[in-house]
């Protein structure tokens, strides 16, 4: 595959230059129909949640499928600038790595494969959806699982950022909320004694920061926004934050969910009180739910991916994170998340850097276990 790799860096540049904010990446999506359409990938499309897809070979209904999918959203909303910058084997900007790497060795799988004329046992599904990051709450791989499509998901693989050696195994279950803190605002000195939702949003917080949450099964909360008022001597009439609640068990994460809820209504009792009737009014609305689960330690996927590790010499290292893996987990599909080589830093950030020295191996490794995955899947079919 190595010598793909001027193109890849081509195709890696191109999708950097080409911003796609959540719920806005149409733009990436055509872009990546063209790739494959070029790729001579088959029943190529864009469906209707905006992800592009094709298939291997032309699709026969009913028959098993590997799914093989790379979002194409990144955290970064619309207007920031890219700045983007190249040097060697070394790019740097907004989704270098998060996701362009993925994007990019999706292509690099596909073209291995049509310039091979490699004959898999299922056929694959490429697919680079949409709705991965930040408020998109999956949508892109949502709607690729929907049972009214008939498609029937053998085997799911996410390309996801760098690394040689990673493969997600365990997603991290998470729920996010956006509270929003109502009341009649007011004259910061004349209307002083009426309640202040900046203020109690603040003991809200305070409080559920202030819960002892537990280290194994690890779980997190964040603020990741906060948002009131307009001048230093109003009270506001609202305040809104953003939650973010994670963890690896799903019991936990219940409990943060229950944790928060109990805060945000402690904290407005606390402060309509003294009043003769409630000021201040309270709304959660749910932004985002991913659900936790685990690939089994027997399960055929994972045996897959740790024979290609012994085969190229290499440490298969499990661990835990939020992907797109999450979802076909939960159903009970056997999923993975796996990184798409070379290193990276910086993620999430307007100087996020990505390097692809030794890429290959870790598109190698990709290739491997798609292709053992189509031969199981196959197998499993005939039992």
């Amino acid at each position: 595959m190595h010598l793909q790799e001027p193109r890849l860096r081509q195709w890696h540049r191109a999708l950097m230059e080409i911003p796609a904010p959540p719920f806005s990446e149409e733009a990436r999506a055509r872009w990546m129909l063209e790739r494959m359409r070029e790729l001579g990938l088959a029943a190529t499309s864009i469906d209707r949640e905006g992800n592009a897809i094709g298939y291997l070979r032309e699709p026969v209904a009913g028959e098993p499928l590997v799914l093989l999918s790379a979002h194409i959203d990144t955290v970064f909303p619309a207007g920031t600038p890219l700045n983007i910058t190249e040097e060697d084997a070394l790019l740097t900007g907004p989704g270098a790595c998060d996701n362009a790497a993925g994007v990019t060795a999706l292509l690099a799988i596909a073209a291995a494969l049509r310039h091979a004329n490699v004959e898999t046992g299922a056929n694959i599904l490429f697919a680079a959806n949409v709705g991965e990051e930040a408020e998109g709450n999956l949508r892109g791989m949502r709607y690729l699982l929907l049972p009214a499509h008939g498609r029937r998901i053998a085997f799911a693989v996410a390309l996801e950022g760098s690394g040689n050696e990673t493969v997600v195994t365990r997603a991290l279950g998470s729920r996010r909320f956006r509270v929003t803190l109502q009341g009649p605002g007011g004259h910061a000195w004349s209307d002083a004694s009426l309640p202040n939702p900046a203020a109690v949003m603040a003991q809200a917080i305070t409080t559920l920061y202030a819960c002892d949450w537990p280290a194994y099964p690890r779980t997190t909360i964040n603020v990741g926004a906060l948002e009131s008022g307009g001048s230093v001597t109003a009270i506001p009439e609202s305040a809104t934050a953003l939650f973010d609640l994670r963890s690896v068990d799903a019991t936990e994460l219940l409990r943060a969910e229950v944790a928060l809820f109990r805060a945000v209504e402690d904290a407005v009792i606390a402060a309509n009180v003294k009043y003769d009737k409630p000021l201040l009014r309270s709304t959660i609305e749910s932004i985002g739910e991913r659900p936790a689960a685990e690939l089994a330690d027997d399960s055929p996927l994972l045996a897959i991916v740790r024979s290609v590790d012994r085969h190229l010499a290499m440490r298969t290292s499990e661990c835990t994170a939020s992907t797109d893996a999450n979802l076909p987990l939960s159903l009970g599909v056997q999923a993975i998340a796996i990184g798409a080589g070379g290193r990276s830093g910086g993620i999430h950030t307007t100087h996020e850097w990505y390097d692809a020295t030794g890429r290959e191996l870790a598109l190698r490794r990709v290739l491997l276990v798609l292709l053992d995955c189509c031969d199981l899947a196959v197998e499993a079919e005939a039992l």
